[in-house]
């Protein structure tokens, strides 16, 4: 029986429901000497005839007629093998969403354990959670608080980490005390919330001054006019990590502490696919990306905060 076959299987159980090797051919798309030969090595296989045939017509031996519902049951449970394979191996897509940063390698991490559909919708940190904990996406990349992932059913893996400089005019580029910083607050608290709460906790924590804006100034020309506009170096937001300075603007270190905002892979607590699962796990950070260090500062809620 070693040498018996699911293609086999299904032959005999399309000429056991069509009695006619012809229609059953055309049915499985083969030559009728080829069906009849392997029907042939079937029942050598199993050791029992599952047909019997003349010139006129074709009808199931009794030990045909037995092992039909299990054959039929046994391609029902190959099938259902083949479809848990596919989702094991990625070929269903997983569904992620983010704000702004993603890993740099992102795709060739998780290449062998999913296919990763990004999602078209780059919302604030708060939206995406939602949509996680609602199903429309299967997993998001944000910043969260812990209370926040309670609140939600979610769970949160460290895989990534910005440390938050300051933008100054020049000419010095040392590194600035934290409390000698301002940090902007935005009055459009449905797309700035997270960084809001952030903020709000930056400064009462170092000292830093909290200035509010409603110009939408966190990123982009706005944000380097209000750093002109400040006697103070400003704290640059993560979204604005990546921004080129103008060139009458300057980069400089935040110290004393090192500030640190953290991105988590989030996913349903419920969440048993392995797929989804396996990206959660690909993805993870190696090492603390110096966010436990001697210096570093997170907010007190935040989930990777030692």
């Amino acid at each position: 029986m070693a040498s018996m076959e699911l293609r086999q299987l299904q032959y005999f159980v399309a000429v056991a429901e069509e009695l006619n090797f012809g229609r059953a051919a055309a049915r499985l798309l083969i030559a009728g000497p080829s069906l009849s030969q392997q029907i042939k090595a079937l029942e050598r296989d199993l050791g029992v005839r599952l047909f019997d045939r003349d010139r006129r017509s074709v009808s199931l031996t009794p030990a045909g007629a037995a092992l039909l519902p299990e054959t039929r049951a046994l391609l029902e449970r190959a099938d259902d093998l083949r479809h848990r394979a596919r989702r094991l191996s990625g070929s269903e897509p997983v569904r992620l969403g983010y704000v702004n940063w993603l890993p740099p390698d992102l795709t060739a991490r998780t290449a062998a354990v999913a296919r990763v559909h990004m999602d078209a919708w780059v919302a604030p940190s708060h939206t995406q959670a939602a949509r996680v904990a609602e199903g429309g996406l299967d997993l998001a990349v944000c910043w969260l608080r812990a209370e926040d992932l309670e609140r939600r059913g979610l769970r949160a893996r460290l895989i990534g980490a910005d440390r938050l400089y300051a933008v100054a005019t020049g000419p010095g580029t040392g590194p600035v005390p934290a409390r000698e910083t301002a940090v902007l607050l935005d009055d459009d608290t449905t797309s700035w919330w997270s960084w809001n709460v952030y903020a709000e906790e930056l400064a009462r924590d170092t000292g830093a001054r909290a200035v509010r804006v409603s110009d939408g100034g966190i990123t982009g020309a706005a944000f380097f006019d209000h750093v002109r506009r400040s006697r103070r170096p400003v704290i640059n937001s993560p979204k604005g990590q990546t921004a080129p300075l103008p060139p009458d603007l300057v980069k400089r270190p935040v110290v004393a502490p090192e500030v640190y905002w953290t991105w988590s892979l989030v996913w349903r607590r419920s969440e048993d696919r392995n797929a989804v699962l396996g990206v959660a796990e690909a993805l993870g950070a190696e090492g603390d990306l110096g966010i436990h260090g001697p210096d570093a500062w997170l907010p007190r809620n935040d989930p990777h905060r030692s």
